[in-house]
């Protein structure tokens, strides 16, 4: 795959830029002044200097799946916004943790879609192969399909057999069939036909399900197929406990795990900026404590969080929301690498 077609160099200087408040003292460093560009030539050159731990964030600009699937969009600008958000984050690791950002992928076209997803497949398994953990930004939630092919494609060409359990934390199901085209709810049922075709087991758990957000025929397919759900309802703090125990039981066995979020799995409150926003959805804050939970395990390979959508959002409260949990995903697996948890 060409990745070329649909690659967006970064801007740096105009993307990653905010306050400083003092440039000699690393301490009072933010996110903007230790992100560094890198290209995908830089990689397939080794032209990079790597730290202990390398982050590299990929945009993901499309609303095609969105639109494809008769939705809000908008989600095509939420890497620019998440970024945005993510620039006056604090930098509270150790200097052997650097943070690159290597662009976007571009899809304008809805009839791009799949060649889209398999460019940003070839480019997250790009820059596995050189070392570092990609953090895909969407876009629509047909994110998840490329980010799935480029682990399972650098697993391949390590040698090792696929096995990874994928995690979506989603009020949607996203198995919806697609005989008259894929969009951005057909991409997990699309993954256990591939999984099926080549005799591959599908592990695939969704945490934040609501009722009132899938058929009975989607239910109904994912008793059949062995997913594993636990409904939004369930996701509380009186819970907690049950939901740590379920998400552990599927990760068991599991050698890698995929992480995916639809940001429509929180509750409008906390997440009006979305294509379908759920004022029955889940709270962020027990969330976190299951994402870390997930992360503490060493077997998350990747990272994508999607349908952030500007164009919907009230004071960026979405964009934020999306900024503050890559913060404590990224700061919990710079614990995990220190052996500090």
């Amino acid at each position: 795959m060409n990745i070329y077609r649909f690659y967006e160099e970064l801007n740096r200087d105009k993307v990653w830029k905010g306050r400083i408040d003092d440039p000699s003292d690393r301490d009072s460093y933010r996110w903007h002044q230790v992100v560094e560009k890198i290209t995908p030539k830089q990689l397939m050159e080794k032209d990079y200097e790597k730290g202990g731990l390398n982050f590299c964030f990929i945009g993901f600009c499309c609303d095609a799946g969105i639109e494809l699937n008769l939705g809000r969009v908008g989600a095509s600008k939420g890497p620019r916004a998440i970024r945005e958000q993510m620039c006056n984050l604090p930098v509270n690791f150790a200097e052997d943790t650097k943070i690159y950002d290597i662009g976007n992928i571009v899809c304008t076209s809805n009839s791009d879609l799949q060649e889209a997803q398999m460019a940003l497949a070839s480019l997250i398994t790009l820059v596995k192969n050189a070392g570092f953990f990609p953090v895909v930004l969407g876009g629509g939630h047909e994110v998840a399909y490329g980010n799935y092919h480029g682990v399972r494609n650098s697993i391949l060409s390590s040698g090792r057999v696929p096995n990874i359990g994928i995690i979506n934390f989603d009020a949607h199901f996203d198995m919806r069939p697609y005989d008259s085209g894929i969009n951005s709810g057909t991409m997990f049922k699309q993954i256990a036909d591939e999984c099926s075709s080549s005799d591959e087991t599908f592990h695939y758990m969704v945490l934040g399900i609501q009722k009132y957000g899938n058929t009975r025929s989607l239910f109904t397919q994912a008793d059949k197929l062995g997913v594993k759900y636990v409904n939004g309802e369930l996701i509380k703090e009186s819970e907690i406990l049950e939901v740590l125990n379920k998400v552990h039981g599927f990760m068991r066995g599991r050698d890698d795990i995929h992480l995916t979020i639809c940001t429509d799995v929180f509750a409008s409150t906390f997440a009006p900026g979305v294509s379908a926003p759920q004022p029955f959805g889940i709270d962020p804050k027990v969330s976190l404590g299951v994402l870390r939970n997930i992360i503490k395990s060493g077997k998350v390979a990747s990272i994508d969080i999607a349908e952030v959508s500007p164009r919907f959002d009230e004071d960026n409260i979405t964009s934020k929301l999306a900024s503050i949990l890559l913060f404590e995903m990224l700061s919990t697996l710079v614990k995990v690498y220190h052996d500090e948890i």
